[in-house]
């Protein structure tokens, strides 16, 4: 594997994990909404899950899913259910007035739960699966070296936490986090209806 072909391999993973998706709304929600700390916990969650999504299919165990199609199945059906579990709190939240929200206001879950959030998130997440299969069995080349495949998963995995964690410190600067605050109704029902699609689309796709 040439430098080239590693660039070609992180080019693609930063632009499948930069692309809008249901963790970098989830992200953005939590860094705006619950502070820098939530959000930089949730990243973290759903980071973890992306190294181990990657070390599997590094590793090879990853063609467990390409001959077994039902574990991809099962994977698929549970993250949707999540997304629409998620989606119906957005909704719930949207529908709210900033009144009544603030006198039902409890204090931030710790970071812990937003950690295990994004973990969920990431478990139930066929993109990240399939993902990472097609960037180690697509992109790298067969006779690729041990040093060459982990210098692919190694720099994915870097990119992939400045990523998230970019999304979790941009979106809990004071502009941002002014901005979600006039605009709190709104950016819930948006995150609703994206939450409800991607769910909704995971159910019904082959």
């Amino acid at each position: 594997m040439t430098v080239h072909d590693l660039l070609l391999v992180y080019t693609a993973y930063v632009i499948a994990v930069a692309s809008p998706g249901p963790s970098n709304m989830a992200i953005m929600n939590a860094a705006m909404r619950h502070g820098r700390r939530s959000g930089l916990a949730l990243a973290a969650g759903v980071v973890t899950m992306s190294v181990i999504w990657g070390t599997i299919a590094a590793t090879g165990v990853s063609a467990l899913f390409t001959s077994y199609a039902h574990a991809v199945t099962i994977l698929k059906v549970a993250g949707a259910l999540y997304l629409l579990w998620l989606a119906w709190k957005a909704a719930r939240s949207a529908v709210t007035p900033d009144e009544e929200l603030d006198q039902t206001a409890t204090a931030a879950p710790n970071a812990w739960l937003f950690y295990r959030r994004g973990v969920l998130m990431h478990i139930g997440n066929p993109k990240a699966v399939l993902g990472w299969i097609a960037i180690m069995f697509l992109e790298v080349s067969s006779d690729a070296t041990l040093t060459t495949v982990a210098a692919a998963l190694i720099g994915c995995i870097l990119l992939g936490l400045l990523i998230f964690s970019g999304y979790a410190l941009l979106f809990s600067t004071a502009p941002m986090v002014k901005a979600y605050a006039k605009a709190r109704r709104w950016f819930e029902g948006v995150l609703a209806l994206f939450f409800a699609g991607v769910g909704i689309r995971l159910l019904i796709s082959r």
